[in-house]
């Protein structure tokens, strides 16, 4: 299981030390970095800028959304990126939410998973470059039909020629058919929330999507699962429990819609719901400290490390027993040395049998 780190989402401007973060996880020899976007900073730009400065780390998206762009753009953003870092790049995407979808994009947000399905195979086409890109989907149809337009529409194949006509394609995924698509058709899942006690129903879900993979693809034993995990080191597993408390609260409040919030519903499946329904009461009143307040320790524990060294170095093997091939540490920039530090030694502890 390797380390990587998550830039996070941008608030009111660019995150601090998010591009020296950067620069150290390539120096600290971290597998690699990755960027959001929701409905203010865009995932690609960031990537790119901060990326200039590295040289071994793996960029990705986590994740590039969907609807922010047609297929075709998203594919010329991912080839082009992929030359400049010389073949480091890794295009995550997801569907994102119906209120995002909807009230930003001003796109229809009903049937996420067949808009997906098809999202992918345009992009699979561009980067492949076999012959000018055709695809008559329910979304997506390219060229666009003579009716429907100047009826001058051409089929075009790229002009550039992809570095990676296999450049990996990771999908943010919660639900469990939404897994299951995810390791039928996609490179490796970007799950949020994960948790330990999860890992056999996880599992099972990308045994049902490995048994419809097409042979085109990377086999399953080569699929990664690259979890965003949120790491707070402290003097105590309650006071950095408190740095993760708003963030659940703003999942399991805010996102969606009351009803239609598919961040809380992984959260109920973990056993939660009760919790989750104190939460998003106070969150939808407007009082987001009690809202943190009422995420229990225990919710924060099962999907997050955090504690002193000693604490996270102990919770450490049973997230090495999962799926997760690598976490993407969600923390402080200023912890990404110390956090590296730690992960070598347990590793070098469980690897001579300590």
């Amino acid at each position: 299981m390797r380390l990587g780190y998550h830039t996070g989402y941008w608030s009111a401007g660019p995150p601090p030390g998010a591009q020296e973060a950067v620069h150290a996880a390539d120096a600290l020899g971290l597998d690699s970095v990755w960027t959001a976007e929701a409905y203010g900073s865009d995932a690609f730009t960031p990537l790119a800028w901060w990326g200039a400065g590295t040289r071994r780390v793996r960029l990705g998206t986590a994740i590039a959304q969907v609807s922010a762009r047609t297929p075709t753009a998203t594919a010329m953003a991912a080839l082009t990126l992929d030359h400049l870092c010389g073949g480091r790049f890794v295009l995550g995407l997801g569907a994102s939410g119906p209120q995002v979808v909807e009230g930003w994009y001003g796109q229809p947000y009903p049937r996420p998973l067949a808009r997906t399905r098809e999202y992918v195979a345009v992009v699979r086409q561009v980067l492949a470059r076999e012959a000018p890109v055709r695809f008559d989907g329910d979304f997506y149809r390219l060229p666009l039909p003579a009716d429907e337009g100047a009826g001058l529409g051409k089929a075009l194949r790229s002009t550039v020629h992809p570095l990676r006509a296999d450049l990996p394609i990771h999908l943010a995924a919660e639900g469990p058919r939404n897994v299951a698509l995810t390791a039928e058709i996609a490179d490796g899942w970007l799950p949020l929330f994960y948790s330990p006690r999860m890992d056999a129903e996880y599992r099972t879900r990308l045994a049902d999507g490995f048994a419809r993979r097409s042979a085109a693809l990377r086999s399953a034993e080569d699929f990664e699962v690259v979890a965003t995990v949120p790491v707070v080191l402290a003097g105590s597993v309650e006071e950095a429990a408190d740095v993760v408390r708003p963030f659940v609260a703003l999942y399991a409040g805010g996102m969606g819609a009351k009803g239609a919030n598919f961040h809380r519903d992984v959260l109920d499946r973990l056993g939660y719901a009760e919790a989750c329904d104190e939460v998003q009461a106070h969150f939808l009143a407007g009082d987001r400290a009690r809202a943190a307040a009422a995420v229990p320790t225990e919710l924060v524990r099962d999907v997050a490390l955090v504690g002193t060294e000693d604490d996270v170095r102990a919770q450490l093997p049973a997230w090495r027993a999962t799926a997760i091939t690598t976490v993407l540490a969600q923390t402080d920039p200023r912890t990404l040395p110390r956090l590296a530090a730690l992960w070598a030694q347990e590793e070098a502890g469980t690897a001579a049998g300590d």
